[in-house]
């Protein structure tokens, strides 16, 4: 099942969802058409786990996000939740993209995917909410910004369009939300998931 899971979001990566058939699922994971159907239904079903997957690996991030301080300890704890993001991101791209497609069409996936943006929405509004930092600004406005900010360039660093680095797409973007909305200051950059900070050589101290 997990082989199958796997090539699934292979070919949705290559061809997309609507255009992948289970013969290249099948392919790719170098097994049966009967082997598929023991496990799933059809395509649609296997996009369904997917899915099911998906929204449990957001909902857990979701869980994880503690509220976020104007301090160093905030912008650590932000820029490590949006490396979480960011790895759930890399794994599941193919699916959250389907998504994306489907969120206009009235479909059970697209339905799926909007359900778990606006939990995404709610939760960071209420951590925005709960920040001086952002006194005068609309939580949910600033929470639909930040999720629009971070699914696309979290796509970009997918795609590998702009050539994007990592660590630095997480400093920046940790950085840009921090100071914006929970009142921090210009962090230096950091390097790894390890959190151990290296400055920059702007001529500061």
């Amino acid at each position: 099942m997990r082989k199958l899971r796997d090539a699934a979001m292979t070919v949705f990566e290559k061809r997309g969802y609507h255009a992948a058939r289970v013969d290249d699922i099948v392919k790719v994971a170098k097994t049966s058409h009967g082997t598929f159907y023991l496990y799933f239904a059809n395509k649609e079903d296997l996009f369904r786990t997917l899915t099911a997957d998906v929204a449990e690996e957001m909902t857990g991030l979701l869980e994880s996000l503690a509220p976020i301080t104007a301090d160093d300890d905030g912008y650590r704890e932000l820029r490590q939740w949006l490396g979480r993001f960011t790895d759930v991101y890399q794994h599941y791209g193919p699916v959250i993209r389907a998504w994306t497609e489907s969120e206009t069409d009235g479909s059970e996936f697209g339905r799926i995917g909007a359900n778990v943006l606006d939990a995404f929405t709610r939760t960071l509004a209420a951590r925005t909410g709960e920040s001086t930092g952002a006194d005068g600004l609309h939580p949910q406005v600033a929470a639909l910004a930040v999720v629009a900010m971070i699914e696309r360039l979290n796509y970009y660093l997918l795609s590998r369009q702009l050539g994007i680095d990592r660590d630095e797409m997480l400093d920046t973007t940790a950085s840009i939300i921090h100071v914006g909305l929970f009142g921090g200051t210009r962090q230096p950059s950091m390097a790894g998931s390890g959190g151990t900070s290296r400055r920059r050589s702007s001529g500061r101290d």
